[in-house]
């Protein structure tokens, strides 16, 4: 579904009056200025379990004809089983076009953008859930908080360091969606969650967070918490900030050009539909043992799958 809006806000309103269960929508905007390159960032620490990881991106303020940073953040999954797409931005002819991210039981296409930890541009190697809980992988996720439980090691290959934020058009990344993510992509999802819109509605008020302020390195490139815009954990922009270790997190975990189709072999089927309902809560779920580690590609739910 396709819907054309000029400020980001009416965007917001739209999505918080839709229905939980929608495709993902796309927004055109009349404006033929790319979006910046991704900010190099810190992952901040994970709060505790049941929280996963949603990059940030570049939003685009109608009323200011501006683009401004919205963190990358940790959120907490509205219901065991949920998987986050992002969302991306896509030439169309001649604008430049945003598909919101949604949450669902698979990970469907996002254009190809390597947004890091764990999302290289083709499914998620950042975890999986198994009968309830979800196991971390900490060589992408910054899992150093002590009441995170479920977690796994698996190593990752550097092969490309692209930021490169949009898809298609001259200089965008050059990924077309499988048979199997335009599936996944067109079928009911849950809309991004009310903190993931207040933590973005909050992002447009900050003004060092506007591209013309800041020059493509916002104040903050990533917070804890949704909305956390003032916290002493907050990370800002800049190759400065990162350690060997963190790079290693930032690190893109699939590459995104010669092997795309090696990446997605996993993907080229349609998804299986689960009749068991998740709980409502992933507070209400006990955590496990760390499991043994999974295969790299875990861009579907692995183990039993739970679905809403």
């Amino acid at each position: 579904m396709k819907t054309r809006i000029t400020t980001p806000l009416l965007a917001t309103l739209i999505l918080a009056l839709a229905p939980m269960a929608q495709a993902q929508i796309s927004v055109s905007v009349d404006i033929n200025m790319a979006p910046p390159d991704l900010p190099v960032y810190v992952q901040p620490a994970i709060p505790g379990d049941g929280y996963m990881w949603t990059p940030g991106y570049w939003a685009w303020n109608g009323n200011d004809q501006d683009y401004y940073w919205v963190p990358g953040t940790w959120v907490n999954v509205p219901y065991a089983g949920a998987l986050w797409t992002p969302g991306y931005w896509e030439y169309d002819g001649n604008q430049y076009q945003w598909n919101r991210g949604y949450w669902g039981n698979h990970i469907g296409y996002y254009g190809g953008i390597n947004y890091g930890y764990g999302y290289a541009g083709v499914g998620y190697q950042g975890g999986y859930w198994e009968r309830g809980s979800f196991n971390y992988n900490r060589s992408v996720n910054n899992v150093s908080n002590v009441r995170v439980s479920n977690v796994y090691d698996a190593r990752v290959t550097n092969i490309q360091n692209s930021h490169v934020s949009f898809n298609g058009g001259r200089g965008g990344v050059p990924m077309t969606a499988t048979k199997s993510e335009q599936i996944i992509n067109s079928m009911p999802h849950n809309q991004p969650t009310p903190q993931q819109v207040r933590h973005e509605t909050a992002a447009n008020a900050e003004h060092d967070q506007r591209l013309s302020v800041n020059h493509g390195s916002p104040r903050v490139a990533a917070t804890p918490e949704a909305g956390a815009f003032n916290s002493s954990h907050n990370e800002a922009t800049g190759p400065e900030q990162v350690t060997s270790r963190q790079a290693a997190l930032r690190a893109p975990s699939r590459p995104a050009d010669a092997q795309q189709e090696q990446a997605r072999q996993p993907q080229e089927r349609a998804p299986q539909q689960s009749q068991q309902r998740a709980p409502q809560s992933y507070q209400q779920l006990q955590p496990r043992q760390a499991p043994a580690p999974r295969p790299e590609n875990h861009s579907t739910p692995v183990g039993e799958e739970q679905h809403r």
